[in-house]
């Protein structure tokens, strides 16, 4: 009994470490990208950028032992790459909306996504409908956010667009993702390395579409090749660094917890995210939007107190439902051949 008394102990603290750790990444990634891209206004080489630190960082730490990861090959790349497409997207609207709005305006998009991957989840992974206490906290957790970013609603019709295309991709990465994590059978660095290897082998081809090409060249020719500035430089170098951490904190975080819970996680960590934004940013919101945005960190405490009692199927449950009900098929679709 203590030794697995023991056990639950050690994958609690297991699993709120990992939260933790994707919550601080995701907070401060968010402010570090709105630094990134006012100073380096090249969203498309910046998301590079980033890849690239990712591929190098896991390639460079399993070569010398510090981690393990899978090893990739291209059958496996291509039962992943439409996650990769739709990882990719997410975060190319993520960088223009964050290029063309301010964080607050990232921050109320954000917060609608749980109630969409919670709707998702049940629609298509077969998990059971949210119990009503988890959708009042859901409810309350978009109310706090609407009344937050309602006290500075500067909008563009460009900074709109953007958005409303993050919140699409968003939700749909947050549920997609989470199938492929329970069904490819790659451990957490080999994931990190498929999604950003493959992500950045797309991203010349939206450089070409976006024409960001024109511009890096333009900015190169008017600078005479002269390129480096001490804070862009660093803005990008911190950019990149919490790229690489979020990609194993998010992922190792994905398996760890349901997709709404990790959506729900990367809403309420945008409560950091806002006091930084308020200490360096002159455009944010009201006290009155500060209370509001308590109301938003309440509904995701409430809310994780509504998924304390009997647990919902687990997503790994349910595939493993799915792979036996498709074996049966196929069993019986042999015995009527014979």
């Amino acid at each position: 009994m203590s030794a697995l008394r023991s056990d639950s102990t050690k994958q609690y603290y297991a699993t709120s470490s990992l939260v933790v750790g994707y919550a601080l990444c995701s907070s401060l990634l968010a402010v570090i990208n709105k630094f990134a891209i006012t100073k380096f206004n090249y969203p498309g080489l910046l998301t590079a950028l980033q890849y690239l630190t990712s591929v190098l960082g896991v390639w460079v730490l399993g070569k010398f032992g510090f981690l393990h990861h899978d090893t990739f090959t291209w059958d496996t790349a291509k039962k992943f790459l439409p996650a990769a497409i739709v990882f990719y997207l997410a975060i190319f609207t993520n960088t223009n909306l964050l290029r063309h709005a301010n964080v607050d305006t990232f921050i109320v998009f954000r917060s609608l996504t749980p109630l969409l991957v919670a709707l998702a989840d049940t629609t298509f992974r077969r998990q059971p409908c949210p119990s009503k206490l988890t959708f009042v906290s859901l409810l309350i957790i978009l109310g706090g956010a609407v009344g937050y970013v309602a006290t500075d609603s500067a909008f563009t019709l460009t900074a709109y667009s953007w958005a409303f295309a993050y919140l699409v991709t968003i939700t749909t990465e947050m549920v997609y993702i989470k199938h492929m994590v329970m069904n490819l059978g790659l451990n957490t660095w080999g994931f990190v390395l498929y999604n950003n290897l493959l992500s950045l082998m797309m991203a010349p081809i939206f450089w070409v579409l976006t024409g960001e090409y024109s511009e890096v060249f333009a900015a190169l020719g008017a600078n005479g090749g002269d390129w480096f500035e001490p804070v862009a430089f660093t803005a990008v170098s911190l950019s990149c660094l919490f790229g690489l951490l979020i990609s194993f904190f998010g992922f190792a975080a994905r398996k760890a917890i349901s997709a709404t819970a990790f959506t729900v996680t990367g809403v309420v960590n945008k409560f950091l995210t806002v006091v930084i934004n308020v200490l360096i940013w002159d455009k944010h919101a009201t006290p009155f939007g500060l209370i509001c945005l308590l109301f938003t960190l309440a509904g995701g405490v409430l809310y994780q107190q509504s998924v304390t009692g009997p647990p919902r199927e687990s997503a790994v449950q349910a595939d493993e439902k799915d792979a036996e009900e498709n074996q049966s098929k196929s069993v019986s679709g042999k015995h009527a051949s014979v």
